[in-house]
């Protein structure tokens, strides 16, 4: 069926929702809100289709013309937005995060069950040809049992940075993770799976002046304790001073994997010998590079047949973000703590 989508929020992430949506097979952007007045006619001719623009976030989410809603907002506003275009009984694409708190998080899960409708949130990345060459290597079993990943996210959001302007502040970025390492916490969990028992989480922060304005530590490092007893390790450095890197290593029983080399007992490979793999990796912070269309389509063909969709279902990342908020609980009381402690 063909979905009309009210995309809420009008910044970069916005920009990018629009593209990818309007290439989907299914789905097409009928409305813009945002804060600033917007003309119709510009943002219509901007991304060639026919868009409303709103002032009033519930004039568009109660909109009979809308049945999906894409939240690009603020995520101090997640909740609020969320939970409404759920009891509109709209379909969600929802930006991570989530929410800030657990409580946001659960009361939008919470929301989304009551009215039935269908949900995703932005874990772009696990459709990203990096994330999807390990999915094929782990279920082909060229790593055999992995029993130690590490996924680390290295990315300097300065005032260089478009999202350093409202990120810096408790408020709206929340904490390392929260703003941004959340993509190297839930790629993790793509490779390891989710079920973990306990984390221990360390925190500091960079004495670079420019970084100065954070409100919350800006690197974390948080090591995972599975219930089958691997290990996994994931780091979110959002104040160093290099390229966007994020880093990838997972261990198994019969090979390898280092970013885009495998070194694996399958292949016969001689000793000491990684073999390069031809994929594209995740080298850009920029939401243009993320393969959201690949998502949104994933989204749209699993709400065909009333399903939730793989990869990055609501439930999926609901889970990623119990674990995220058990580290920056760990950090927070400098302890270990346990899965079951965020309830």
């Amino acid at each position: 069926m063909a979905y009309k989508v009210g995309v809420i929020g009008y910044g970069w992430a916005a920009a990018a929702h629009i593209d990818a949506i309007n290439g989907t097979e299914q789905g097409s952007v009928a409305a813009v809100y945002s804060s600033r007045e917007l003309d119709s006619k510009e943002v219509s001719a901007k991304f060639g289709s026919d868009i409303t623009t709103y002032q009033d976030v519930n004039e568009l989410i109660n909109s009979p013309d809308i049945d999906t809603v894409s939240i690009t907002s603020y995520p101090n506003q997640h909740r609020e937005q969320a939970v409404a275009a759920a009891e509109a009984g709209k379909n969600i694409i929802l930006e991570k995060p989530i929410a800030l708190s657990w409580d946001d998080c659960k009361a939008i899960r919470d929301a989304i069950e009551a009215n039935k409708v269908k949900a995703c949130v932005c874990f772009e990345l696990r459709y990203v040809s990096q994330f999807q060459t390990i999915k094929s290597l782990i279920e082909g079993e060229f790593l055999g049992d992995i029993h130690y990943g590490e996924v680390d996210y290295y990315h300097g959001i300065g005032p260089w940075y478009g999202q350093y302007r409202w990120n810096t502040t408790k408020e709206n970025g929340g904490s390392s993770l929260l703003s941004a390492g959340c993509h190297a916490l839930d790629g993790l969990l793509m490779c390891m799976g989710n079920d973990v028992d306990e984390v221990s989480s360390y925190a500091t922060t960079s004495k670079h002046e420019i970084f100065a304005k954070y409100e919350y530590p800006t690197t974390s490092t948080s090591i995972l304790k599975f219930t089958n007893g691997t290990v996994g390790k994931v780091a979110s450095v959002i104040d160093c001073l290099q390229p966007y890197y994020l880093h990838a290593h997972l261990v198994g029983s019969e090979g390898s994997m280092l970013d885009d080399k495998l070194y694996s007992t399958k292949l016969n490979l001689r000793d000491k010998l990684w073999t390069k793999l031809p994929m594209a990796m995740a080298d850009s912070g920029d939401v243009a590079d993320h393969p959201y269309q690949d998502q949104f389509q994933a989204f749209f063909d699993a709400t065909d047949k009333g399903e939730d969709m793989p990869l990055t279902s609501f439930n999926e990342a609901f889970k990623s973000f119990q674990i995220l908020f058990a580290c920056d609980k760990s950090v927070e009381k400098g302890r270990p703590v346990k899965i079951s402690e965020i309830n």
